[in-house]
Parts: C-alpha cells; sequence; structure tokens
C-alpha cells in the first residue's frame, strides 16, 4: 500500500519524465509539488527502497518499471473520474481536476473497473487526454499546437496543454470547445495573435498565449 504523498510523487515524476525525457531533478520535483528539496530527497529514498524509482544523489531520478505501472494507474483513475464528473454529475471541465485528485487515491480495482464500463470505455478526458488502458497503455494522439499552424491550415480542436481553470474558462467564453474544426485565416506578426474561423463561420481573434496552449488534430 502506498500513501497518497508517495503515489502523488510518483505521479509527478512520471509527467515530469515525460515533458523532459530525461531524468527528473529534486529541484523540478520539489517545484511541482510546492515542497522542499530536502523533503523530497527524503521521499525519493523511501520509494528508492521500495523499488519504485531509480534514485541516484545529484543526478536525478527516473521510475522504475513497477512505478511507470503505477503511474499510469494513477493518471487512469485521474482522467475516468473526470469523464464521470462531467459526463455524469454536469461538472464543467474546469471545476473537475481538483475532485479528481482525491478521487484517484481510491485503491479498488474493480471499482475502476466497473467505471470504466458504465462510462463505456471512454478514451480521452474532457481535456482530450489519453486514458491509460488497464494494462498502462497509452496512446498519445498525433497532435500540434495551434500556434504552429499556418494560414488556412484546418484541424480539429482535441486538447488543451493548459488545464487551469481561467483558461478553461476563458475557452468557454469565447466559444472553442473540442471537437470543434478552425481553419487559421491569419496570422499578425505583431503580437503573434491570430484570426480564426470557427466551424459555425464565426470569425474569432486568439492571442498567441491561447493559441500555444491549443492542440489540434489535422
Amino acid at each position: 500500500m502506498l500513501s497518497y504523498t508517495e503515489e502523488n510523487y510518483i505521479k509527478t515524476i512520471y509527467k515530469l519524465s515525460q515533458s523532459n525525457n530525461r531524468e527528473v531533478n529534486t529541484n523540478a520535483i520539489a517545484e511541482a509539488l510546492q515542497t522542499k528539496a530536502a523533503s523530497v530527497s527524503d521521499m525519493l529514498k523511501k520509494l528508492s527502497g521500495k523499488n519504485i524509482i531509480f534514485y541516484v544523489k545529484y543526478r536525478g531520478v527516473s521510475l522504475s518499471p513497477e512505478g511507470q505501472q503505477i503511474a499510469l494507474q494513477i493518471i487512469r483513475k485521474h482522467r475516468l473520474w473526470e469523464v464521470f464528473l462531467v459526463e455524469k454529475l454536469r461538472f464543467n471541465w474546469d471545476e473537475v481536476h481538483e475532485v479528481a485528485e482525491e478521487l484517484e487515491h481510491i485503491t479498488s480495482p474493480l471499482l475502476v473497473q466497473r467505471l470504466d464500463e458504465f462510462l463505456g470505455f471512454p478514451k480521452i478526458d474532457p481535456h482530450g487526454d489519453p486514458i491509460p488502458t488497464d494494462e498502462g497503455i497509452i496512446h498519445q494522439p498525433e497532435q500540434v499546437l495551434a500556434a504552429d499552424l499556418s494560414v488556412n491550415a484546418s484541424g480539429v480542436v482535441s486538447g488543451v496543454k493548459d488545464k487551469q481553470p481561467l483558461f478553461l474558462q476563458h475557452l468557454d467564453k469565447i466559444g472553442i470547445c473540442l471537437g470543434m474544426k478552425i481553419t487559421v485565416l491569419n496570422q499578425i506578426a505583431y503580437d503573434k495573435s491570430m484570426e480564426i474561423k470557427l466551424e459555425d463561420d464565426k470569425n474569432l481573434v486568439i492571442s498567441h498565449e491561447v493559441a500555444r496552449n491549443l492542440f489540434i488534430t489535422i
């Protein structure tokens, strides 16, 4: 059995390693978890003793195969619960992350299996992130950022890089959601903002900050 704190460390190490494609250093973990580097070092020694991570002082940390599977199961539960909260309890997509952070620590494999079945075996969560299978397989879709699209290029909004509530609320306000087709009409050199056309033929100017946080499937 792992504590909530241990599971949070494992999930954090996994996410940091995915974004960097290399061993994760102590300071990065401390920053992500908003804790002290000394506390991180203590936890890493503990996880290393359980064969969940490979840890070499001053070099960094990576997950063992067992740790990798644990991380994927935590992420699987988190994303399934987000789907449940949005589809069945009518939460908005900007409201579910903190609730799912609590629910992801439920340990019953049968409950997770029944939840997946009840939801119709969803492939993505409300933010467009892929849901790992029960075997720990995760299929990353081929996506580009809206900011990297050229003029006249089209694609479908398939995910968000920034999952902070303020960003998701902003997308709701301007009428952008997952599954929506967009076409780039113009790129403004001065501030890198973009004029886009939505699938309802509505034209909209989005900032570079918005464009670099929208994933698009072409």
